[in-house]
């Protein structure tokens, strides 16, 4: 999967993702401390789907109308480990094929996931 890791993601998740197979860019990498809006229309021009811990995202996108159709994926797992998220995040990206066109919210069991076309 092709995945844009906003710059709060570690860099042991980001290798985590990579080893798992997954073609990720990583924003301290290519546009260190760019702004939320810009993040967004970088995954969007490289068709790929933002992977962050920032609630600012569905801000933007539901309440300013800010436009990514490619997909976001928000973790929300405030009790684990920053190894455990490295050992649990590629495991449930793996799991599913349809991140992609989806805002979706990952907590601990549980993802809900909204359309955005």
């Amino acid at each position: 999967m092709r995945l844009l890791a906003d710059e709060n993601l570690s860099a042991r998740l980001v290798a985590a993702l990579r080893a798992a197979g997954h073609d990720v860019e990583w924003v301290k990498e290519i546009c260190i401390g760019a702004k939320d809006g810009a993040i967004i229309a970088d995954a969007e021009t490289t068709g790929r789907v933002l992977v962050t811990f920032d609630k600012d995202f569905g801000e933007l996108i539901y309440k300013h109308g800010v436009k990514n159709l490619t997909g976001v994926i928000l973790l929300r797992l405030p009790d684990a480990s920053r190894s455990e998220i490295a050992i649990l995040l590629p495991a449930i990206i793996g799991s599913r094929d349809d991140w992609e066109g989806h805002f979706s919210v990952v907590r601990r069991g549980r993802i809900r996931m909204v359309p955005l076309r």
